[in-house]
């Protein structure tokens, strides 16, 4: 039996979106291109809502610290693949959780029954609604009423994976095998012990110990990015969130892989502005794209052929 969380479900009558993402999705698809790859950047919005900046103790530079910042301008076109990418930010709302991972001391009034109050991610204070950013740092000065969360869930979180499912179903219709490539940065320094240490490797390659796409995909992209001058990690620290476990489906021919970028790479983290080497990187992940495209396809063919 699937038990991997529905995102489908009814929440009750909600409050409208913030007016600032009235459009809170965007799809940037390649004209006339085609391609088995999906791109996904959950992490990279940075449209932050004046009520929620009013609502939040902490200035905007010191949210933005949980943003994935350019990343999806860096994978936009790749190989021709459609992306899909979230306007607002993570420390908004996160689409790489479960629709209701939500912590009940963040709110006032009661959560639906079905939310999931007990992850450790919700324990680590980043649920669905984040409790923190950076450093632990606390984002909000009160609680918030529950309606706004649930508000956030049907006018955000909904349209992103609506949007992402149907590229998704389209690129099985049309070649029969997916790869869902969930694209985020990860900080160059995490704390670890109460102290930060600097992250080791350029790219950390996640596909949840192996279950959420074929170990060749998985292999293609690190074999390139080596290739490329890149040191890879596997799995450690970070192995896929939601959408590389949710939407991952080997058997089922659709396979999801998340790729962290070191950050130190590409950007300046504390202007939270992109350096010299953005495009270069860009240029690179183009490259891992077009290898993930090519053996997908490649996988088509063999599928076709036995047929």
């Amino acid at each position: 039996m699937d038990r991997k969380p529905s995102i489908v479900g009814e929440i009750g009558a909600v409050a409208p979106a913030e007016p600032e993402l009235a459009t809170p999705v965007e799809v940037v698809a390649p004209a006339g291109a085609a391609s088995p790859v999906v791109l996904s950047s959950p992490h990279s919005g940075r449209i932050y809502p004046e009520r929620f900046l009013a609502l939040s103790r902490l200035d905007p530079a010191t949210l933005r610290r949980s943003e994935d910042a350019f990343v999806d301008e860096m994978f936009a076109g790749a190989g021709g693949a459609p992306l899909v990418r979230a306007l607002f930010p993570r420390a908004f709302l996160d689409v790489n959780r479960e629709p209701y991972e939500l912590d009940p001391r963040m709110f006032e009034g009661r959560l639906p029954a079905h939310a999931n109050t007990r992850s450790l991610r919700v324990a680590g204070g980043l649920g669905t609604i984040a409790r923190i950013v950076g450093e632990s740092q606390e984002i909000y000065a009160r609680r918030l009423p529950v309606e706004d969360a649930l508000a956030r869930i049907e006018s955000l979180y909904r349209p992103y994976h609506a949007a992402l499912r149907r590229l998704i179903q389209r690129a099985a219709a049309q070649f029969g095998t997916v790869v869902l490539v969930d694209c985020h940065s990860m900080p160059s320094f995490l704390s670890a012990g109460g102290r930060l240490e600097r992250v080791t490797a350029d790219i950390v390659l996640g596909d949840r110990f192996g279950t959420s796409c074929d170990s060749a995909f998985a292999a293609a992209a690190e074999s390139e990015l080596r290739r490329l001058g890149y040191s890879v990690q596997r799995n450690k620290p970070y192995a896929g969130g939601f959408i590389t476990e949710h939407y991952g489906a080997p058997a089922g021919r659709v396979h999801a892989l998340q790729i962290e970028i070191n950050r130190a790479l590409y950007l300046d983290e504390a202007r939270i502005e992109k350096t010299k080497h953005f495009e270069r990187v860009a240029a690179d992940m183009r490259a891992v794209v077009d290898t993930l495209s090519r053996l997908a396809l490649a996988d088509v063919g063999r599928k076709a052929a036995a047929e």
